[in-house]
């Protein structure tokens, strides 16, 4: 019924430019999930944008909203190469996607069962969660992302 794999390699697309521009390589994108068809995409920009709310899920889900010409998302799936943090993951909550799916976990900041579970709280909404798809391609792209900052910075034995 969903082609995850489909969405998340183009997700992958989108966290190369992020990358490209110097942001942590994230990417996202919401699919129409009756039509498959690609409503909104985004990547990271908090470098490019100045900007700690330019999440690459935030951006996605506000080109989403314009679109469709208002908040709510229902019957959609947002894709995204790398576990919510708690800002997105709230995002996602209160824009009633109906599906997540998501590549590499986030042990540091991920909201989404790897540092702690935003949707396991009493809340209204809870979207159904698809992770791993894709997982260590898009777990590579971090890994070589951090690697690459830290020769340039100098600092090879940093953790990020």
């Amino acid at each position: 019924m969903y082609d995850d794999e489909k969405y998340m390699r183009r997700c992958i697309e989108l966290a190369r430019l992020a990358a490209q521009n110097g942001d942590v390589p994230v990417g996202a994108l919401i699919v129409k999930n009756d039509s498959g068809e690609i409503i909104a995409e985004g990547y990271n920009r908090r470098e490019a944008d100045r900007s700690s709310l330019s999440h690459a899920e935030l951006i996605a889900i506000d080109a989403a909203s314009k679109r469709l010409g208002g908040w709510r998302l229902m019957g959609c799936t947002l894709y995204v190469t790398l576990e919510p943090c708690a800002m997105c993951a709230g995002a996602i909550v209160n824009s009633r996607l109906e599906r997540l799916v998501f590549g590499a976990d986030d042990m540091r900041f991920g909201a989404c069962g790897s540092s702690f579970d935003l949707f396991a709280q009493r809340l209204n909404h809870v979207p159904q969660v698809e992770k791993g798809v894709l997982k260590e391609e898009c777990a590579q792209l971090l890994s070589d992302f951090f690697r690459q900052l830290r020769k340039r910075s100098g600092g090879e034995g940093n953790n990020g």
